[in-house]
């Protein structure tokens, strides 16, 4: 009830205990003295706000979290807002006890700003640097002080973001829009993700010859690979990137996630300083190269996010949440499998390199939950094979073999119940 309530009722009663006589004057005084005091003391707990105590940020340009630790449980809502682009949260009264640093703008973020917005409310702002959904929003207890709010952003088209911005209720205290906006998949469909190696600012390798760029084969492969691989009843493919557009090594792989893809194959073709070798080569993932090639291959495909100018951050905030180490080994083996069927169905059709399943710490072939496999057509630095690579009988062909490696690969997997 609020003071003016409160007095014009106290007054309209005061008036009755003058009319009654001394005594109920002295009674009706003590009365009002108790209701101020009980009156100012829920009002002073009413305004005391929840301490917010540490917050943390890490992420990169695909994915960002945010965490931030109250004393008490925090009530929320999220609201998004267009042209710039920013998601708003809402809580009551908050104190801000965290040093500024800790929540400094980074990954998806260029700014944040919080504050109190009156006496019963305050307000973070996060501006971001492209088109983001929240995939988690939630309130977490910790194990020895308070509870944690947990969001975590995640990019998204335009065209989405602008939806979330129609259908968005700006009373509800649930962060997420109801629709799924990510693309549906039907029942039984298997999905695969076909990943053109660089794009845009990265150009990648060249050829030795005539200097074509390697991003311009990975996207003529993948387009022809993805039409095959959508003509296998019950398969359906989507490419990464379509045009020449540069996506960094994280944004491939949510890009594959937001799809709910099944399988994630990554299309190169790179150069060796030994110009003799040559043939087609199929990498898995492994924290220890299989051998020195390997290893340098793998250590030069991991710089394209820098080559670009991203910033690269080792930071993986609540990593144990989603890295499993049984999800990372089932779908390691299922990864493994698919190198052999495109090995087998290679061998004897396509130049393949000695040893051509190999091994290395690919950073595009780290989702713990995707069976992943990155191809090398072949070397842009050999003459035979970038003949080959710029022949579009050849790329046909290999396309045609490399789809019925995945349909193979499927149909065992769904026998296996996999």
């Amino acid at each position: 009830m609020k003071l003016d309530r409160v007095l014009t009722i106290v007054g309209a009663a005061g008036l009755r205990a003058i009319a009654q006589g001394p005594r109920i004057i002295e009674r009706f005084a003590l009365v009002v003295a108790l209701l101020f005091v009980a009156f100012s003391s829920a009002s002073f707990a009413s305004q005391q706000p929840m301490l917010a105590f540490a917050a943390r940020v890490a992420g990169d340009d695909a994915r960002t979290r945010v965490v931030i630790d109250f004393e008490s449980k925090p009530a929320f809502s999220v609201h998004y807002i267009g042209k710039p682009e920013r998601i708003v949260v809402d809580l009551s009264a908050t104190a801000f006890g965290f040093p500024a640093g800790d929540l400094a703008p980074r990954g998806l973020f260029k700014d944040i700003r919080y504050g109190t917005m009156g006496e019963d409310s305050a307000r973070l702002v996060f501006t971001t640097s492209r088109p983001v959904k929240l995939v988690t929003a939630e309130v977490r207890q910790n194990e020895d002080r308070g509870f944690r709010l947990i969001l975590d952003a995640e990019i998204t088209s335009q065209p989405q973001f602008d939806a979330m911005l129609k259908t968005q209720d700006w009373g509800q205290s649930a962060a997420v829009p109801p629709q799924d906006i990510d693309p549906p998949v039907e029942d039984g469909v298997f999905v695969v993700a076909v990943d053109a190696g660089h794009g845009g600012i990265d150009a990648g390798a060249s050829g030795a010859t005539t200097k074509t760029p390697e991003k311009t084969v990975t996207l003529a492969f993948a387009k022809l690979l993805a039409d095959k691989l959508n003509k296998i009843e019950g398969v359906k493919a989507f490419l990464t990137r379509d045009d020449d557009t540069y996506l960094s090594l994280s944004e491939r792989v949510t890009v594959a996630r937001q799809h709910h893809a099944d399988l994630f194959i990554s299309i190169h073709a790179d150069t060796l300083p030994q110009k003799d070798i040559r043939g087609a080569t199929v990498y898995t993932l492994s924290d220890k190269a299989s051998d020195r090639m390997a290893e340098n291959l793998a250590a030069r495909e991991n710089l394209s996010d820098q080559l670009a100018g991203y910033q690269v951050e080792d930071a993986k905030p609540e990593v144990a949440d989603i890295l499993l180490d049984l999800t990372r080994r089932e779908t390691q083996a299922f990864s493994v499998a698919l190198a052999d069927n495109v090995v087998k169905s290679f061998d004897g059709q396509v130049g393949l390199i000695n040893n051509p399943h190999r091994q290395a710490n690919f950073q595009v072939l780290r989702a713990p939950d995707i069976p992943s496999a990155l191809l090398e057509m072949g070397f842009l630095s050999n003459s035979d094979d970038e003949k080959l690579l710029l022949d579009e009988n050849w790329r046909d062909k290999v396309a045609s073999l490399l789809a019925e490696a995945v349909h193979r690969y499927h149909k065992r997997s769904v026998a296996n119940g996999g």
